[in-house]
């Protein structure tokens, strides 16, 4: 170790293009963990944005973009996120003869890495300004419905545990299921920017924010959702497979009529990465950024 610890530890980056960098890990793996129908997590997209993407045109003039990969949950892998950035940083001197070029060499190599097909999209930087079109995606947005973060009251304390503990979550007293037959759906919304987990990898931790749209026979209590969240602090888990989770815990608890869970997670090596699932293919909503990415 370096005089200035751990900090002081290099990493060798390839200067050349090597997609055998990237690295594969099994979904199955997080889902096993989970315990529930593999099937009923395989519904969404995990949408990740790069701001370290650089490759040389002919010329060898570096250029710079922001990209965007859409990777779908019904991939047989998910790509591990610092072999993701040693990969893009193989790029950064390999001569490339378009824009298209680097797309479809991106898409290639992660498409193989996990088994499916990916989306690629590069962005300009000017480009990013403009307020509509394919780019509004990668403007700053608002999640919506209601923010549980100050749902409790009084002086409870909140316990650190070592991993989530979905019997905190509970329903609303008032919104008890009733025997009557044409009891209307309780739709609700909710949103988290307290969602904390740990890296498995290099045990580093991962903030997020978390939101949630439910629509079934019952409500769940804020409080209740709040404590739930916070029970992830100390939990080692990759981001795809904590959503998974949210969406397994709150599918068996509550067997909404639709759900949708999805996380933005800030960004680590210039990478973030922001898992979606849901119930139902239609209730797939555009990416988006939020105001930590």
């Amino acid at each position: 170790m370096s005089i200035h610890g751990v900090l002081g530890e290099s990493t060798s980056y390839p200067k050349t293009y090597q997609p055998d960098t990237l690295f594969a890990i099994e979904r199955a793996l997080g889902r096993d963990a989970i315990g529930w129908e593999h099937d009923k997590l395989a519904l969404g997209m995990d949408w990740w944005h790069a701001f370290e993407v650089s490759w040389l045109t002919p010329q060898g003039i570096s250029q710079v973009a922001v990209a965007r990969f859409g990777i779908p949950a019904s991939s047989r892998y998910i790509v591990e996120s610092k072999s993701l950035k040693l990969y893009l940083n193989s790029l950064n001197f390999t001569e490339f003869d378009s824009w298209q070029a680097v797309e479809e060499t991106i898409a290639k190599d992660l498409s193989a890495c996990v088994d499916a097909q990916v989306q690629v999209e590069l962005f300009e930087l000017e480009a990013l300004t403009q307020a509509s079109g394919s780019n509004s995606g990668l403007l700053i947005s608002q999640p919506s419905g209601q923010c549980v973060d100050q749902a409790l009251q009084g002086d409870e304390k909140v316990e650190l545990v070592a991993d989530p503990d979905a019997s905190l979550l509970q329903p609303l007293n008032s919104q008890q299921p009733s025997e009557s037959s044409d009891k209307q759906p309780v739709q609700q919304q909710f949103y988290s920017n307290l969602l904390r987990s740990n890296c498995p990898v290099t045990n580093q931790p991962d903030w997020g924010t978390l939101s949630i749209e439910m629509t079934g026979a019952e409500a769940v209590d804020p409080a209740s959702l709040l404590r739930y969240i916070l029970s992830y602090r100390q939990h080692n888990g990759f981001h795809e497979q904590c959503v998974e989770q949210v969406f397994a815990d709150l599918s068996q608890r509550f067997n909404p009529d639709s759900l949708m869970v999805r996380a933005w997670y800030t960004r680590r090596g210039g990478i973030d990465i922001n898992p979606c699932r849901v119930s139902d293919e239609s209730l797939l909503p555009k990416p988006s950024r939020l105001v930590r990415q």
